[in-house]
């Protein structure tokens, strides 16, 4: 079975540098959106054999999450169950038969961390939400979550260590939820190898592959041996994020 997790940074904007097609060759099972950035009824994508579901953000042009599918869930919530965080479409969980898929769009600090303090409350609740979810049955959580974790999933970790997304408070949020239980796929199958999946627009990042590791399958304990490989697929362009993915057995 095959995942796929893409940062699309606006979805209509993707679609038009050739997310159908990149969708289409990837031939997944699940396929799972985050920022799309789109309201309902804004863009009309469907495609044979996939029921698609989507949590979109109250605010216009903003966040949001989608996920298409091929196996029909046995039902499907948006948000987390707390009214100040569920606003923003970031989270879409589905509840398949042997496992929860969650898609996430984890908030970013921002510049000057004007949001870390709202993002470090998120990071509590999320954990617990993902918690609840794995005494029931194992969970695959994906999605951007605007964490470079360790130092080797970062270009320049010395200069941007007290930037959004690579601050201590950030990336111990991360190492808790791992101690909750959980694998981080990419790095536990391939602990030494350097691959990013984020590149700003700015200074030729992409170009210089001066990027970040920040987007994730993660997966209860008790699925990492199904997991058959996890892959970053840098060279799909169409957005400032790559697709990742995820193969289980």
């Amino acid at each position: 079975m095959k995942l796929i997790s893409w940062n699309v940074n606006g979805l209509r904007a993707c679609e038009g540098k050739g997310f159908s097609d990149v969708f289409r060759e990837m031939d997944a099972d699940f396929f799972c959106l985050q920022e799309t950035k789109m309201q309902e009824g804004q863009l009309d994508l469907q495609f044979p054999g996939y029921d698609s579901y989507w949590n979109y953000a109250d605010k216009k042009g903003y966040s949001g999450t989608a996920v298409f599918t091929r196996h029909k869930p046995i039902s499907v919530e948006r948000g987390i169950g707390i009214d100040l965080h569920d606003h923003e479409g970031r989270v879409l969980t589905l509840e398949m038969e042997q496992f929860y898929l969650v898609c996430c769009y984890t908030p970013n600090s921002q510049d000057g961390l004007k949001r870390l303090d709202y993002r470090m409350s998120w990071e509590d609740d999320f954990r617990q939400y993902l918690k609840k979810l794995d005494q029931q049955k194992p969970v695959i959580l994906c999605g951007d979550l605007n964490v470079a974790h360790e130092e080797i999933d970062i270009k320049n970790p010395k200069t941007n260590r007290h930037n959004a997304g690579f601050t201590d408070e950030e990336r111990e949020a991360f190492t808790n939820l791992l101690n909750c239980g959980f694998k981080d796929t990419f790095r536990t199958l391939y602990p030494e190898q350097v691959t990013y999946s984020w590149w700003s627009y700015r200074f030729q990042a992409r170009q210089k592959n001066a990027g970040w590791r920040i987007d994730y399958f993660v997966v209860s304990d008790r699925l990492m041996p199904l997991v058959a490989d996890a892959k970053i697929h840098t060279d799909v362009l169409g957005s400032d994020h790559c697709p990742v993915e995820l193969v289980l057995k």
